[in-house]
């Protein structure tokens, strides 16, 4: 039996990974999960690609997040994980984490990098990566936010029984 070129026939016709935007040759690829609707809304929600935000919010918003997030790691899996001053070491080290970070984006904004490119998930992407300045707007705000989740979470960490006697 020959194969049939019939277009309705071919099982090829069954894919579901796509070349984005029509065009194989630019590398990008349309799968179910990056060209879906929900994962399309939620990238287009995350700082990065809201639109409206300044750079600095944009930084501050990102930079919170991790200071927030990255005070855990330090405060409970650290080497003075059992010493008196544990929470103290963790908000040390985290803040040293996010100097550290925010010394690698002023090193990325001062290599001129290109100006964002649209992709299947966000086909506006935000004009507040363009340029040093707003980079360097960007850096700013996230240590500022980081400086400010960190010190939150150690708050937090540091008067959870005050919290949940309120409770």
């Amino acid at each position: 039996m020959t194969p049939t070129l019939d277009p309705s026939v071919d099982p090829r016709n069954q894919e579901v990974v796509y070349a984005g935007f029509g065009d194989p040759q630019i590398g990008v690829l349309e799968t179910p999960v990056n060209a879906s609707g929900i994962v399309k809304w939620f990238i287009g929600n995350l700082p990065a690609y809201r639109p409206g935000l300044t750079a600095f919010r944009r930084g501050l918003e990102v930079g919170m997040a991790h200071g927030y997030l990255l005070f855990g790691p330090f405060d409970k899996l650290g080497p003075l994980r059992d010493a008196a001053n544990a929470n103290l070491a963790g908000l040390l080290a985290t803040i040293g984490l996010v100097t550290i970070l925010t010394a690698c984006l002023s090193l990325y904004s001062n290599s001129m990098p290109k100006p964002p490119i649209k992709s299947v998930t966000t086909a506006n992407p935000s004009d507040a990566f363009t340029s040093r300045e707003t980079w360097d707007s960007f850096g700013t705000g996230f240590f500022i936010g980081g400086l400010g989740g960190a010190v939150f979470a150690y708050f937090l960490v540091s008067n959870l029984g005050l919290i949940q006697g309120m409770m």
